[in-house]
C-alpha cells in the first residue's frame, strides 16, 4: 500500500493546509514539496492519530473500520456507494467553499483528513480503482470495531449467505446427467436436418452452445462426425466432464447475454470467465454437503462484492434492456435485475444443468430457494470424470409394427445411429420412441447410411428383432416402397354414362385414376371446379366431408 507521503505527493499546498488544520498542525512552508514532509512527520504520531480517529463522527469511524478490516482498501465505487461521494472541484473553488468544513459524507470527512486516499491497483481482474488507508498510517491506527459481519477481509476465507431452512429445501431437485442425452438428441437432429424436440427445463440454446464449446460442431453448425463419435462413445462420466469443463473454462462464452429477460446492446465489454470464476470462488467457501439459501448468498454478494463483474464499478455505460419493460437497466439500483440475476442464473442454470449443483425449493411449483454442490461437483470442477453415473447397458426394443423404443440407459452412440434411420415420435420420461418408415429410410440413404447397418445395429442391441421387420427392411432395400396410403378426393357418379360425359368435357384435365365404372379420383384442389362443370352439364352434386 502506498505510504502517506506517496498518497499526498500530487496534492497542492491548499489541500495540505486543509489537512494540517484538521490535525491541529501549523504549516508555514511556502510550497507543497516543502510542506509535505513536515505534515507527514507530525501526522504519523500514534497518540495524535488516536485522538483524531476518536473524534471522528460515527459514520466516518465506521467507514475507516470497513477499510481497515478489508486489508486497508476497498473498491472506490463500492466505498463511495456505501459511505458517500467526495465532491470533485478545482483548487480555487475548494479554497473558496471549504467543503471540508461542511462535508456531505463520511468519505469526505476521511478524505480531508488524509485518512483515505484514492489510487489504481493491479488485481487478478485487471487494474481497478480503490479507496485505501496509506500503509504507514494503517499500522498506527487504534483498534476499530468492525462495522458488521460484512467487513471481513476481501481475500480471507469467508462464507456468504446462510444455511437454508428445512422449509426452503423441502422439494429437492438433484443434479442429473440428462444433458448428455439431450446432446445426443440435438446432434442427431442437426445431422439429419430436423427441428429437435424441447429439452425442458434445459434450454435448447444452451445444449447447442455446449456442443459448440466442446468442439462437437463445425462452424457451419453441423456435427463434426469424428468428434461427435468420440463424445457419444465415451463413458458418461467422461462425456459429462468434457462439457462441464468446456463451459467452466471458456473465456468468451458470455453468460450475461444468455439471461432470457435481458437484451444487451451496444459495444461495451465484460469478462465472463472472470465473473464465472469469482462466483465459483465464493461458492467454494460454502460447506460442501450443506443446503444454502440462494437469496441470502446473492444479498451478501451485493453488499460485499457488488462489482464482481464490473472492475471499474461501471453501472452507467452498460446498455442492458429489460425484455419485459423495454427499460434500460442502468445504475446501481438495477443491481438485482442484472448482476444478482446473473448469479442466480449461474447457480440454477448452467451449474445445475451440467451436474454441478443440486437445487431445492419450498414446493414443486416455485423457483429454487436453496442449493448445494452435487456429489459430482468436486471431480467435475477439477476436470475429472465423476463416479456413480449409470452405465449405458440398456437394450433396444423393436415391435412388429415398426416402432422402436430406446431406453435412457441405452448407449448414446446406438441411439444416435438408430434415430437417423427413423421417424421421431414423442419420447417419455423413460425412453425415446421412433418408427421405421419409408420416408425416414429414404432420408437415411441420402446420408449414405445403409439398411444393412441398421439391421446389424438392431440385431446387436435387441433381444430379438421381429422376423417381419427384418423381411420388410430387406424387401424395401431391394424394391423400395411397395405399399402406399394416401388421402384423395373421390367423385362418385350416378351412372357410367355421366362419367363418360364428364371425360368428354373440359373437366377431363381434373380427373385422376378411375376407381370403378362410376367413380374417379379428383386431382388435389379441383373438387369445386368439377362440381361447377357438372352443374353446367345439368347435374347437381353435393360434398360429403371436406374437399
Amino acid at each position: 500500500m502506498p505510504t502517506l507521503a506517496q498518497s499526498l505527493q500530487h496534492h497542492d499546498l491548499g489541500h495540505l493546509r486543509i489537512l494540517a488544520e484538521h490535525w491541529g498542525i501549523e504549516l508555514d512552508a511556502p510550497d507543497a514539496p516543502l510542506a509535505l514532509p513536515v505534515l507527514v512527520e507530525q501526522i504519523l504520531d500514534r497518540g495524535l492519530i488516536g485522538e483524531i480517529v476518536g473524534a471522528l463522527p460515527e459514520e466516518a469511524r465506521a467507514a475507516l473500520s470497513t477499510l481497515k478490516h478489508n486489508q486497508g482498501r476497498l473498491l472506490w465505487s463500492q466505498f463511495v456507494r456505501r459511505f458517500g461521494e467526495v465532491r470533485e472541484m478545482g483548487a480555487g473553488r475548494r479554497d473558496r467553499e471549504r467543503p471540508d468544513r461542511q462535508p456531505v459524507s463520511a468519505s469526505e470527512v476521511l478524505w480531508y483528513r488524509g485518512l483515505v486516499a484514492r489510487a489504481f491497483f493491479d488485481t487478478t481482474r485487471g487494474t481497478e480503482e480503490f479507496a485505501y488507508i496509506p500503509g504507514d498510517l494503517l499500522t498506527l491506527l487504534p483498534p476499530l470495531k468492525p462495522e458488521g459481519r460484512g467487513e471481513r477481509p476481501r481475500g480471507a476465507e469467508q462464507t456468504l449467505g446462510r444455511p437454508a431452512t428445512r422449509a426452503e429445501r423441502a422439494h429437492q431437485i438433484l443434479a442429473t446427467d440428462r444433458i448428455l442425452d439431450h446432446c445426443c438428441t440435438l446432434l442427431a437432429a442437426l445431422r439429419i436436418g430436423i427441428d429437435p424436440p424441447l429439452f425442458d427445463p434445459y434450454p435448447a440454446a444452451f445444449v447447442h452452445d455446449v456442443l459448440q464449446l466442446a468442439g462437437l460442431l463445425k462452424p457451419s453448425g453441423i456435427p463434426d462426425v469424428e468428434a461427435a463419435r468420440r463424445f457419444l462413445e465415451a463413458p458418461r462420466s467422461q462425456a459429462l466432464a468434457t462439457i462441464a469443463q468446456a463451459w467452466l473454462t471458456n473465456p468468451t462464452y458470455n453468460d450475461l447475454q444468455k439471461l432470457p429477460h435481458l437484451r444487451p446492446e451496444g459495444e461495451w465489454e465484460n469478462d465472463p470467465l472472470g465473473a464465472r470464476t469469482f462466483i465459483l470462488q465464493l461458492l467454494s467457501k460454502i460447506p460442501r454437503e450443506k443446503w444454502w439459501n440462494l437469496s441470502a448468498f446473492i444479498a451478501d454478494i451485493r453488499q460485499q462484492h457488488p462489482d464482481f463483474q464490473r472492475p471499474a464499478g461501471d453501472y452507467d455505460t452498460w446498455f442492458i434492456k429489460s425484455v419485459c419493460t423495454g427499460e434500460y437497466l442502468r445504475g446501481f439500483e438495477h443491481w438485482d435485475d442484472v448482476d444478482g440475476a446473473l448469479v442466480r442464473y449461474l447457480v440454477t442454470g448452467p451449474m445445475h444443468w451440467l451436474g454441478l449443483m443440486d437445487l431445492a425449493a419450498p414446493s414443486e411449483d416455485v423457483s429454487a430457494a436453496a442449493f448445494r454442490f452435487s456429489k459430482w461437483a468436486e471431480p467435475l470442477l477439477d476436470g475429472r470424470p465423476p463416479a456413480g453415473l449409470a452405465a449405458e447397458d440398456g437394450g433396444v426394443h423393436v415391435r412388429s409394427d415398426g416402432r422402436v423404443s430406446v431406453p435412457l440407459n441405452a448407449p448414446r452412440a446406438v441411439r444416435y445411429q438408430i434415430s437417423r434411420f427413423c421417424q421421431w415420435e414423442e419420447s417419455t420420461a423413460h425412453e425415446y420412441r421412433y418408427r421405421l418408415t419409408p420416408s425416414s429410410l429414404t432420408r437415411a440413404l441420402k446420408q449414405e447410411l445403409r439398411i444393412g447397418h441398421l439391421v446389424s445395429l438392431l440385431k446387436h442391441h435387441t433381444d430379438a428383432v421381429p422376423p417381419n421387420i427384418l423381411s420388410a427392411l430387406r424387401r424395401w432395400a431391394e424394391r423400395g416402397t411397395e405399399v402406399r396410403l394416401q388421402q384423395m378426393t373421390v367423385l362418385r357418379l350416378g351412372s357410367p354414362q355421366i362419367l363418360q360425359a364428364l371425360r368428354s368435357s373440359r373437366a377431363a384435365r381434373f380427373l385422376g385414376e378411375p376407381l370403378g365404372p362410376a367413380a374417379v379420383a379428383i386431382k388435389p384442389g379441383a373438387g369445386q371446379k368439377v362440381l361447377e362443370i357438372l352443374t353446367e352439364m345439368g347435374y347437381l352434386g353435393e360434398v360429403i366431408g371436406d374437399l
